[in-house]
């Protein structure tokens, strides 16, 4: 059902979201929201969403917020393509609504969102952005998931027969970069000498256009891709090679081709701004630590049927990285710049 961009809507709804930017300064803002006595009510809790559901990232948020609904008794509702110019006029609806956290992506209107929050500082505001948080009342966060991302190249690596590996793209910005170069620096943890193809397809989600990208990508040599995008996999299972999904669990979308893949669990960012504005002391901080793997905001998808296909040896491999990276000895390194193709 296609649905007015500036309506909000209830749980049988849709969801969106954002164009983007870059990511921003870390920065820490003290200041605590005046405290409000919410222990009566349930805890009013709204998104502001810019793409379909169908995008993986937003649809994260959506999920970790219809997990809170159920477990943390929260009144969940939600604006689905929301245009700049709509931004601010939905935020004040939701504010004025009596919503006491509004959560959502501000990527493509940074200005207007934080403008509109200062209008509104019984509210607590929680967005993804490409900039740091602002005081009073408005927070940040982004989704950290290259430590999976670099597990997911170790596998890469290993699995490729032809020594040429490929990642389809939203675009070159830093909080896409960082997860493509992580994928190849595991690539190339085990393989020096791989080979990489990358392709950026200017948009969050054109299947259709990733698709077509990964294809030029197979029929070039690679045999191992990383899905950054919604339509990579479909050309994988048409091709017959092996896939790396992106932000979900997508192993469904092609169970003979989709090894695993980087997932990025939001509920641990999503429950922690919850008990903070439900005790009256939300503040305006970078939340993005919650999205890493120590925190249980990211992780690694199931094998599903490559559990039993995948050597022991690759396995075990990702085990020990995995084991250091939780334990603090080794470090995903954070390289947004943006790659190229060898």
């Amino acid at each position: 059902m296609k649905n007015d961009n500036s309506r909000i809507q209830s749980k049988r709804g849709g969801l969106s979201r954002r164009n983007v930017l870059e990511l921003g300064a870390l920065g820490l803002a003290a200041t605590m929201l005046p405290g409000n006595a919410f222990a009566q009510d349930k805890l009013k809790v709204a998104a502001i969403f810019a793409t379909p559901i169908e995008e993986p990232w937003d649809n994260q948020i959506h999920v970790a917020l219809q997990k809170a609904e159920k477990e943390l008794g929260i009144e969940y509702k939600w604006s689905e393509k929301v245009q700049t110019a709509d931004f601010s006029r939905v935020m004040r609806e939701y504010a004025q609504g009596g919503y006491q956290l509004v959560l959502g992506d501000a990527f493509a209107a940074e200005r207007e969102s934080r403008r509109t929050a200062k209008q509104f500082p019984k509210t607590a505001w929680l967005f993804g952005s490409g900039a740091g948080p602002a005081e009073p009342n408005f927070g940040v966060f982004d989704n950290w998931i290259h430590e999976p991302a670099y597990l997911s190249g170790l596998i890469a690596g290993k699995m490729s027969k032809s020594g040429t590996i490929g990642a389809v793209a939203a675009m070159g910005i830093p909080e896409v970069n960082r997860l493509v170069n992580a994928f190849f620096a595991g690539a190339r943890e085990v393989n020096p000498n791989i080979k990489k193809k990358v392709a950026f397809i200017g948009s969050f989600f054109d299947p259709p256009k990733a698709k077509e990208a990964a294809i030029a990508q197979i029929d070039a040599g690679v045999d191992v891709i990383y899905a950054e995008r919604f339509g990579v996999i479909e050309a994988a299972v048409e091709k017959k090679i092996l896939a790396i999904s992106n932000m979900s669990d997508q192993s469904s979308l092609g169970p003979d081709t989709v090894i695993t893949g980087p997932v990025w669990n939001m509920y641990p960012t999503v429950e922690q701004a919850i008990k903070l504005v439900k005790a009256g002391v939300f503040t305006a901080q970078d939340y993005g630590d919650f999205s890493r793997m120590a925190k249980g905001g990211s992780s690694l998808a199931p094998y599903h049927k490559f559990d039993k296909t995948l050597p022991a040896d690759v396995k075990d491999l990702v085990e020990k990285k995995k084991a250091e990276i939780l334990e603090g000895n080794f470090r995903v390194d954070v390289d947004e710049n943006t790659p190229v193709s060898d």
